[in-house]
């Protein structure tokens, strides 16, 4: 039985120096900017002057895949983060990295506090801390001082962090299927203890949460995806679930017979407008499913599925302004043994109605082909990189967020071989 389970932490060690890093995207609040990254490489385009930023960076950017990348509400800000356990701060206008926070453990999601006097990050390790930007100037970057620890979750791998549009709530959730709700206190760095709710419904990972304004509800309502391929709706300050749709279903992913099979097509990404729409991005599907939520009756219900030509064009990532009509959709992977990150930008019009939102040209697209090319890091794509990137997103997202099995004996020798456990023993 030992001798199995090094087996199979061999090859989960394998798989783990393998892993696969999803393309994301961002755009500023007024579409001012739109930011990619594929492994390390940050990418961003001006899309008012049309043309590639260049970033400046003392400490040479970041060495390893970039995990999270987030504007702050007003866009004055930009953070990155990864593998590299950097949290790099940039300055929108100048776009030069202001501070840069080392973080213990790789970092899995970060998040802006609305007044944009606080970043705050997670690592695999369950623990969000959070840095105060404070008074910074952009010519002379520094490295900031270490981040402090705010709350935690028991040893669950924290998958996304938001707050809450009023800023009363940081959200987070996890790989254990637990979304929690916490108050976000006036003096955060004391740490954030007092936990308003929990939402607990979903089967699977929690992959991503967005929150989404209404008009007859000042608070708002809070929408989660999972690897149960569900996306599920919530009064998050009670903890309440309101409705869930099974969205691998009725996108014909799966049928309904097989809706209790191991293997789910998962919810990959959200974004929402400013109304009552939602964009899902899920596994297998070659486009998106724009969710609408009636928010008297409190209930999600299908508006349409949108296919993109590509037949292999599976988004990994998301996102809109809070201004324009566009949805922004951007597939890509790329591993430490690949040597050119693949990527392909994907644009949507009338995301705010959605009632005749389209997936555009290329040559419709803001920016244009310059654009395409900064952002993609060449204009054509094969159909080809299109399935191996998809099926590389699809393991790794299994791989990182499936829990590994191991009987007592094997949990034993793992405890001993751990680095705190080593350095106790010299």
């Amino acid at each position: 039985m030992v001798m199995e389970d090094e087996r199979m932490d061999a090859e989960g060690e394998q798989k783990l120096e393998t892993e696969v890093a999803p393309a994301l995207i961002a755009v500023h609040p007024d579409q001012k900017f739109v930011s990619a990254c594929v492994r390390s490489d940050l990418r961003v385009f001006n899309v008012g002057d049309g043309c590639k930023v260049t970033l400046v960076d003392a400490n040479g950017g970041h060495k390893d895949s970039i995990r999270a990348i987030r504007y702050s509400k007003c866009g004055g800000l930009f953070v990155s983060a990864g593998d590299d356990k950097l949290v790099k701060i940039w300055d929108t206008d100048s776009w030069r990295c202001a501070l840069s926070v080392v973080s213990e453990k790789r970092v899995t999601s970060v998040a802006i506090s609305i007044d944009g006097t606080f970043v705050c990050f997670a690592d695999k390790f369950g623990v969000v801390y959070a840095v105060e930007i404070g008074d910074y100037n952009s010519e002379n970057p520094a490295l900031a001082k270490k981040a402090v620890p705010i709350l935690a979750h028991y040893c669950s791998i924290i998958t996304r962090l938001e707050f809450s549009p009023d800023g009363r709530y940081i959200v987070t959730a996890d790989r254990d299927f637990k979304i929690r709700v916490t108050q976000f206190p006036a003096k955060p760095l004391d740490g954030a203890h007092e936990i308003q709710s929990f939402c607990l419904g979903h089967t699977e990972f929690v992959s991503c949460i967005v929150f989404l304004s209404c008009r007859d509800n000042t608070q708002g309502f809070l929408v989660s995806g999972s690897g149960d391929s569900t996306v599920r709706l919530w009064e998050y300050v009670s903890g309440s679930l309101l409705d869930t749709c099974e969205v691998g279903t009725k996108a014909e992913l799966l049928n309904s017979s097989e809706a209790h099979d191991e293997i789910l097509p998962a919810v990959t990404d959200l974004c929402a407008t400013s109304g009552s729409l939602i964009a899902v991005a899920i596994q297998n599907l070659p486009g998106i499913m724009l969710l609408n939520c009636d928010s008297s009756s409190r209930t999600l219900s299908i508006a349409k599925v949108v296919r993109v030509e590509e037949e292999a064009y599976i988004p990994t990532s998301l996102a809109a302004s809070s201004s324009v009509p566009f949805l922004w959709m951007i597939m890509g992977a790329s591993s430490s043994n690949c040597s050119t990150p693949v990527a392909r930008v994907r644009i949507a019009s009338d995301f705010i109605s959605g009632s005749n939102l389209l997936v555009l040209d290329d040559s419709k697209i803001p920016g244009g082909e310059p654009l395409l090319v900064a952002l993609q890091g060449r204009l054509a794509i094969g159909e080809e990189a299109f399935s191996t990137a998809a099926e590389a997103v699809k393991t790794s997202m299994r791989n990182l967020m499936i829990k590994k099995q191991y009987s007592a004996e094997r949990r034993e020798v793992r405890k001993k071989g751990r680095n705190d456990k080593k350095n106790q023993i010299s």
